[in-house]
């Protein structure tokens, strides 16, 4: 079966984004990032992985899940297809994302993932935003977190609302760097 992972970027006080979906905050050098890219290579947009040189073959994720407000960072840069190597799905109620290859999808983002579980392929990225988190925190089978030491003080929270229910994950690995940023993967306790 495959799994669902909620692979994010994440200030100390767990903003992914800052009010208006602001992310530059977050560097993009630095030792970490060699690390980053040669274990999750398929989360890279695809124009900048060709640009590094970095071999994508959808062996970690085939299919990327957004909220629209993700999806919707890039389109003042023209970028509407941003992971063109994976299936893109962009979950929207009143926006249709234009981009080749990507679909909107307006119905419960649970059953797609369940559904989308049951299919073969590679893993399913999570890829943002916090409001979509939420409701597939049911559904998280993996966390793969890099905490930046920055803080935010407002902004996209990691998770946004959802009713108390407390679920365990277990750590799988933690690396951390010397400019500070610490790489944290966990799973789902069963």
């Amino acid at each position: 079966m495959r799994e669902l992972s909620y692979y994010v970027a994440v200030t100390l006080d767990g903003f992914i984004a800052g009010p208006n979906g602001e992310y530059d905050a977050f560097p993009v050098e630095g030792a970490h990032m060699d690390a980053i890219n040669e274990r999750f290579a398929d989360t890279v947009p695809t124009d900048a992985a060709a640009a590094l040189g970095l071999a994508q073959d959808r062996s970690t994720f085939d299919t990327v899940l957004m909220g629209w407000n993700t999806y919707a960072v890039g389109l003042p840069s023209g970028v509407d297809s941003p992971y063109r190597h994976l299936r893109q799905l962009v979950f929207s109620r009143g926006h249709e994302a234009t981009g080749e290859g990507v679909e909107t999808v307006r119905h419960d983002p649970v059953g797609l993932v369940r559904e989308l579980k049951t299919q073969d392929g590679s893993g399913i990225w999570l890829c943002g935003g916090g409001s979509l988190a939420a409701q597939l925190a049911d559904e998280i089978d993996r966390l793969v977190l890099k905490r930046y030491p920055l803080l935010f003080g407002g902004g996209i929270p990691l998770f946004g609302p959802r009713p108390y229910a407390p679920v365990g994950f277990a750590e799988v690995s933690t690396q951390v760097f010397g400019n500070g940023v610490v790489f944290s993967e966990y799973v789902r306790a069963r």
